[in-house]
């Protein structure tokens, strides 16, 4: 019998894959650059952050949810993916302001005065002149585009390497996690760490070479490769979890002793899935700043992978599509809160303002999950999925109740 592809075996997927598509034609039908503009143009770019947002989620659910490491160093990653776009962003851009400034003096400009004009331009703002050794490969766009993964992925290789070979569990593993998030974004406040410090790196959202396309039509190019990224990401992460290194995953999250007794390599198996996750992240992170626009340090610290944990949490850990829906639904609320769209609830001498309440609200929310709903918003589809009669066909495999049936057997 021809065995079924991955994704026919694993309807759900189907399910996200369906709801992404459906969600991302409705928004391009009805934004200013392709539709009649009843989605304005700010909100196209919050919805596309969002999916990258989603897209961490699925990383972060992968280390948590999957291999039961509560990292709080996923927001690094996602940092990292940004800073490595944005510097070509920035160099590209300045590059072309330079080149047409220069251009208007009697001799062309040698390749050594342009790149002198671009490093005073970029990094006159922190008192230097000079092109840092890491802004080497800045100029090439493929090569800034390997970096994205390439660099994330080896700090989460070396620092996964010597955590894991370490025997490093628990919450033990969780500081360190964030103690290198933390060290991280300390260096990357400095002016000499080549990053423009607190400064951070700004314009992003000015795509060299396209000067000529409206910033409506970008956030809708941006909303599709988000979308795009979040539905292969979502089945890789998919086929990961599946078969048997899925099950040896959760294994080691559930019972990490027995399966390194039963003789499996418990680090390599770990280290995969950091590493894979850390590059997924390192994505997600370059595909949202260019629609944020700005990227510093601050971006690094490590309540922001807190937060990235709560949504995980609130969406559903060990459910791939939970990790979805925990990061749209809070990140929207909290678009919606902070923004000062939500109406003030007035009490008697007191006068409750969700711009200020709205972290209390997401930690009590954190809290009642964690203690009342374990599984998340996700647990409502198993609720449902349970409360459905199962569909029994053909004759009786077995003399029990609830045995295997002459159909199911050949599914």
């Amino acid at each position: 019998m021809t065995r079924k592809p991955f994704i026919l075996r694993n309807p759900s997927i189907l399910v996200v894959l369906a709801v992404l598509a459906a969600f991302t034609l409705v928004v391009t039908a009805l934004s200013a650059a392709y539709g009649n503009g009843v989605i304005p143009t700010s909100t196209v770019k919050v919805l596309g952050k969002t999916l990258c947002l989603a897209l961490a989620a699925v990383a972060m659910d992968l280390v948590w949810g999957y291999l039961g490491i509560l990292s709080l160093g996923q927001m690094a990653f996602f940092a990292l993916g940004g800073y490595l776009i944005g510097q070509w962003l920035m160099y590209a851009r300045t590059e072309g302001i330079v080149a047409a400034s220069l251009a208007q003096n009697p001799i062309p400009p040698t390749a050594q005065e342009l790149q002198e004009g671009v490093a005073n331009q970029i990094f006159g703002v922190v008192g230097s002149a000079d092109l840092p050794l890491v802004w080497s490969f800045a100029h090439s766009l493929p090569l800034q585009l390997l970096l994205v993964v390439a660099v994330p992925g080896l700090l989460a290789l070396v620092f996964g390497w010597l955590a894991f070979r370490s025997r490093v569990n628990g919450v033990y593993l969780s500081i360190l996690t964030q103690a290198m998030t933390l060290a991280l974004a300390l260096w990357l406040f400095q002016n000499d760490s080549g990053f423009r410090g607190n400064n951070g790196l700004s314009g992003l959202q000015n795509i060299p070479g396209l000067d000529a396309v409206d910033q409506a039509t970008l956030s809708v190019w941006f909303l599709w490769a988000s979308a795009l990224a979040l539905a292969l990401a979502y089945v890789l992460a998919a086929w990961v979890v599946s078969g048997k290194f899925g099950s040896v995953v959760r294994a080691i999250r559930d019972d990490e002793t027995r399966v390194r007794f039963l003789g499996y390599p418990v680090e390599g198996f770990k280290l995969a899935v950091f590493t894979l996750a850390a590059m997924i992240t390192a994505i997600a992170g370059a595909l949202y700043y260019p629609q944020a626009g700005i990227i510093n340090p601050a971006e690094l610290m490590p309540i922001a992978s807190i937060y990235l944990a709560v949504w995980v949490a609130i969406g559903g850990r060990g459910r791939l599509y939970g990790a979805i829906i925990g990061a749209v639904v809070v990140s929207l609320l909290s678009s919606w809160f902070t923004g000062g769209r939500a109406p003030a609830i007035r009490l008697p001498g007191y006068t409750v303002n969700w711009v200020d309440w709205w972290q209390v609200a997401l930690g009590i929310s954190f809290v009642l999950v964690t203690l009342f709903a374990p599984k998340g918003i996700a647990g409502l589809f198993d609720w449902l999925a349970g409360a459905l009669p199962p569909q029994r066909h053909g004759r009786d495999l077995g003399p029990d109740q609830g045995a295997l049936q002459e159909g199911e057997a050949k599914a």
